[in-house]
């Protein structure tokens, strides 16, 4: 049995990380985004049956859903994450039919390494600024 590859065992790894990621954020924010929008329309309904306790609840769940989907950013973490395990896909596969970039390459197992740190470290960048975007709203 050969040796493990440990970068292209890496690149499994993270293409198996962000996707799944990238699901829940994505299942997260359109689970929330329904149950939004189904508070949204019921409002007017308790609000016609002279149920004003329930349309106020109803209108306490929407903003701290609203809340919780700026908070934690699941729809820009869903499309960035997303985003991240297409490229990184997109270099595996380039690496393996020994095209784009890696035809030329002297050294095509060096530069495949370089190409998946850069762009999750790009990722990362990405999330911390995110992170501290939202905290700036939050404090506002």
């Amino acid at each position: 049995m050969p040796d493990a590859d440990p970068t292209l065992e890496r690149l499994e790894d993270q293409i198996s990380w962000y996707d799944r990621k990238s699901n829940f954020n994505q299942h997260t924010f359109k689970w929330l985004k329904v149950v939004e929008i189904g508070a949204a329309g019921l409002v007017p309904l308790f609000s016609g049956f002279k149920l004003p306790w329930v349309a106020g609840s109803l209108g306490a769940l929407i903003a701290i859903l609203e809340g919780v989907l700026q908070l934690n950013q699941y729809h820009h973490n869903w499309i960035t994450y997303r985003s991240t395990c297409e490229s990184l896909k997109h270099e595996k596969y380039l690496y393996l039919a020994g095209a784009g970039p890696y035809a030329a390459a002297t050294n095509p197992h060096t530069l495949l390494a370089e190409r998946i740190e850069s762009l999750v470290s790009q990722e990362h960048a990405k999330w911390a600024a995110g992170q501290e975007q939202a905290a700036k709203t939050k404090d506002a």
